[in-house]
């Protein structure tokens, strides 16, 4: 069974990601209604924050706009450096640095996140 272009981007992403595994890495994942972001120490397997649209708190009108991507961005940085993580490598997972990725990755770093 061969793999779709998507599933191969994605894979090399987290390869390149994951084989140089230092910091934890900031894990994106976009549905068509919402999305979802994660810090994952892949030394210890664990997730240390994560944040999306899909919460009962804070959940805004559109969930599918750039936004409610940036906002997640905000969230996911205060959650993070709550824990102590300030440095992350950021996935995209296989999606183009565009559009709602883009917002949501500005907004991380407007919140103290390097990367």
């Amino acid at each position: 069974m061969t793999k779709n272009l998507f599933s191969k981007r994605q894979s090399r992403t987290r390869f390149r990601l994951t084989s140089h595994a230092t910091t934890p890495r900031l894990s994106i994942f976009r549905s068509g209604k919402h999305i979802y972001a994660q810090v994952i120490d892949d030394t210890t397997a664990a997730t240390v924050a994560s944040a999306s649209t899909n919460e009962k708190d804070g959940k805004e009108a559109k969930s599918w706009n750039v936004d409610a991507a940036s906002s997640v961005g905000k969230k996911i940085a205060e959650r993070a450096k709550a824990a102590g993580v300030t440095q992350v490598m950021f996935d995209r997972g296989g999606y183009i640095y565009h559009g709602r990725i883009k917002a949501l990755a500005e907004a991380a770093r407007e919140g103290g996140l390097e990367f």
